[in-house]
């Protein structure tokens, strides 16, 4: 008998009337009309199963600080650098703990169940880095939580960051991060690169980099990211975050980048709700939109994939850990608003993500973990547009989250119609 069976769901790939059973925390068959007996059986109603949703970029160290010492005033990202920068000496290990956990049950409630957060490992006590390194092991059965450690003053700015960055390694941080478009200079910028793709090749590690968050069309460390990523071996293991100044970049310079960046295997995360917020702020008008250039990179065959960033922190004074919101806000940024683009933006924020965060078990097949998020809505696009409610979210087969449908009526093709399709 199976332990689980979620009978007459829709899937992401446009597949109705499927079933998708469990036992022992995995999925063992995915067929249209399934019967078989179920220690539990749910009967979807037509609505979307989708594998949860992931974040690849965040910051969890500093979730829900908003106002803290004062509120970013001037909304760009050098203030709330600058804020952080106020803030990190008076912060205490178990206050961390207790913000980061609050915001991890928001995102098992939004069916969010793999977050990979940057940990600022500039304070040389590492306070951050043990604190979400106690919050890991905390949500471990609920929550993939993959660490970066991440030299938010700049590995090479900041007196001792490159020891620093390495202990955090040591303390078991999985993935090796960096800012280098905030070292002091372009050449130190580029060096920093290159030092930390060393680093990682050496102890085996991904790397996840903030490249170029910054409207100065000049900015391109996401080059050398590349070249450091064939140099070494790295292909596949390394992830270039926002990526902002592709946006102001000459088309010619840009024609010749992503190529490159597709064929150095580095993937890139768009942060869509942040860099529209923090970039374009020394615009008058026209004004930049601040994300990088989405679709291009997704044409190329770059894994793109969508992070949050930041709810509530001094860089962004808004946000819920809704991954859908943030797919919602790179659709209409990057204009992707065909139905293939609306469902690569759905990807963005599951399956590509997945492939960035290099989760294991991922996905709605035979042999993957049965984690899964049942969505009020029948397709990938619609979930999107209604930001739909999420009736249940499973992992590995245990029930987590569960929120009473909505009863709204909607206008649908001409007619009226609620939220709950059966």
């Amino acid at each position: 008998m199976l332990d689980l069976l979620v009978a007459n769901c829709a899937l992401p790939d446009g597949r109705t009337g499927m079933s998708v059973a469990v036992q022992d925390g995995l999925i063992t068959e995915v067929a249209a009309h399934l019967r078989a007996p179920a220690h539990e059986t749910v009967d979807a109603g037509g609505c979307l199963l989708s594998p949860p949703f992931c974040d690849p970029h965040f910051h969890m160290d500093s979730v829900l600080t908003y106002g803290k010492p004062r509120v970013n005033e001037s909304g760009t990202l050098l203030e709330g650098i600058a804020l952080w920068g106020e803030l990190k000496p008076r912060l205490a290990a178990d206050e961390i703990i207790e913000r980061a956990l609050a915001y991890c049950d928001w995102a098992v409630a939004r069916g969010l169940l793999a977050i990979r957060s940057h940990v600022d490992t500039s304070d040389p006590g590492l306070l951050a880095v043990h604190a979400l390194l106690e919050v890991q092991r905390r949500v471990a059965p609920y929550i993939e939580l993959q660490l970066v450690a991440f030299p938010q003053d700049g590995v090479l700015r900041s007196k001792g960051g490159v020891g620093n960055l390495e202990r955090a390694l040591d303390l078991g941080v999985e993935v090796v991060g960096g800012i280098p478009h905030f070292e002091r200079t372009m050449s130190e910028g580029a060096a920093s690169v290159k030092l930390l793709c060393e680093i990682a090749a050496q102890r085996g590690k991904l790397v996840d980099m903030h490249c170029d968050e910054t409207d100065d069309p000049l900015s391109r460390h996401i080059e050398t990211l590349a070249f450091e990523a064939q140099r070494l071996g790295l292909q596949g293991r390394v992830t270039g975050s926002h990526c902002t100044s592709m946006h102001g970049m000459d088309n010619y310079y840009a024609s010749k980048l992503i190529p490159l960046i597709a064929e150095s295997g580095v993937s890139v995360v768009a942060n869509p709700l942040i860099n529209i917020t923090l970039q374009g702020r020394h615009d008058s008008y026209p004004k930049r939109r601040g994300m990088t250039r989405v679709p291009e990179l997704m044409a190329a065959g770059v894994t793109v994939a969508f992070g949050h960033d930041c709810v509530l922190d001094p860089w962004y004074g808004m946000g819920s850990g809704d991954m859908l919101e943030v797919a919602h806000m790179g659709l209409h940024v990057a204009q992707m608003t065909s139905q293939a683009g609306m469902r690569a933006c759905f990807d963005a924020v599951t399956t590509n993500a997945a492939r960035v965060m290099h989760l294991e078990g991922y996905g709605l097949e035979p042999g993957c973990e049965a984690s899964f998020v049942l969505l009020q809505a029948r397709d990938a696009v619609e979930a999107i547009r209604l930001r739909a409610n999420r009736l249940r979210v499973w992992r590995k087969g245990r029930l987590l989250a569960r929120t009473p449908e909505a009863v709204t009526a909607l206008q649908l093709d001409g007619r009226p119609a609620s939220v709950r399709f059966g």
